[in-house]
C-alpha cells in the first residue's frame, strides 16, 4: 500500500515532489513533473468535454477487495433508475458500451483481446488511458459519471484528480469493510483526499454483517473490533453514508449475468 507522506505539500503545490517529505514517496516523480510546469492542455479539453456531465463521483478505498467495483456498479444502476436521466450519443469520440439505455460503461477490459489478459503497463501509459477515457469518450448528456478506481493512492488517483480539477469533481465515496485491517488503509485514503483537496462525500461500510437467508440471524463475518466505520468517521469527522450487508444474492446475480453474456457472445459468433 502506497502511503501519502504525513506532511505532503499536495499535488497542486509549487513544492510538489520537491519537498523533504516527498523523498521516497512513490508519487514523487509524477508530482514533480507537474509542479511549476506548463499545464497539460488536456485539462482544458477534459473540462470542455465534461460540461455535459452534471456530477462526477470517484469511488475510492485504500484497501483492495472491499467491493469498490461492486458498489460502483450498484450505485450506477441505482442512479440509472431515475427516468429523467438521458443519454444522447453522437458520432464523435469513443462510444461507451451501453448495458441499459441510460447506463454506459467504459473499461480497459473492453480493449483487451481476452478477458484473461493482464494489464502490464507503466504509469505513463495508464495515465494516458485515463486521459483518453475522460477526453475522448462521447459520454453525451448524462447526470452522473462514476469513476471506479484501483486501491491505494497511486499515479492513477492523482491523474484523475488533476485531469478533472478544472471540470469540478463533486467528491469521493470511500468504501471500507468493518475490520481494522481495512480501516487502516481507508484512513490513509481520507488523508490523501484532504491533501489533494478532493471533497469527501462520505464513507460506506461494505460487507457489514451477514443475515442468514434461512434463520434470519445476523453474523459478523468481519468483526468491527475497533468500532468499525462509524467510530472512524466520528474520529476523522467525515459522514458515514450507510452500511451494506453481505448478500449472497449479489454473487448469484453477477454469476447469472456473466453466464448470459457468455451465451450471447457464443450465439453472436
Amino acid at each position: 500500500m502506497e502511503e501519502v507522506p504525513h506532511d505532503c505539500p499536495g499535488a497542486d503545490s509549487a513544492q510538489a515532489g520537491r519537498g523533504a517529505s516527498c523523498q521516497g514517496c512513490p508519487n514523487q516523480r509524477l508530482c514533480a513533473s507537474g509542479a511549476g510546469a506548463t499545464p497539460d492542455p488536456a485539462i482544458e479539453e477534459i473540462k470542455e468535454k465534461m460540461k455535459t456531465v452534471k456530477h462526477k463521483i470517484l469511488v475510492l478505498s485504500g484497501k483492495g477487495g472491499v467491493g469498490k467495483s461492486t458498489f460502483s456498479a450498484h450505485l450506477a444502476h441505482g442512479l440509472a433508475e431515475d427516468e429523467n436521466t438521458q443519454v444522447h450519443q453522437s458520432g464523435s469520440g469513443w462510444s461507451p458500451v451501453y448495458v441499459e439505455d441510460n447506463l454506459g460503461v467504459m473499461s480497459v477490459g473492453f480493449l483487451l483481446s481476452s478477458p484473461d489478459d493482464a494489464v502490464i503497463w507503466r504509469g505513463p501509459k495508464k495515465n494516458g488511458m485515463i486521459k483518453q477515457f475522460l477526453r475522448d469518450v462521447d459520454w453525451g448528456e448524462v447526470d452522473y459519471l462514476i469513476v471506479d478506481t484501483p486501491p491505494g493512492t497511486s499515479d492513477e488517483h492523482l491523474s484523475v484528480v488533476q485531469y478533472l480539477a478544472a471540470a469540478r469533481i463533486d467528491g469521493a465515496v470511500i468504501i471500507t469493510t468493518p475490520q481494522e485491517v481495512s480501516l487502516q488503509d481507508v484512513r490513509k485514503e481520507i488523508n490523501f483526499c484532504r491533501k489533494v483537496k478532493l471533497p469527501i462525500i462520505g464513507v460506506v461500510e461494505n460487507m457489514s454483517g451477514f443475515i442468514c437467508p434461512k434463520c434470519k440471524k445476523e453474523s459478523q463475518i468481519f468483526p468491527p473490533t475497533t468500532g468499525g466505520a462509524e467510530l472512524m468517521c466520528q474520529d476523522l469527522e467525515v459522514p458515514l453514508l450507510g452500511r451494506v450487508p453481505l448478500d449472497p444474492l449479489i454473487g448469484i446475480q453477477e454469476f447469472c449475468d456473466l453466464r448470459q453474456s457468455e451465451e450471447e457472445n457464443l450465439i453472436n459468433s
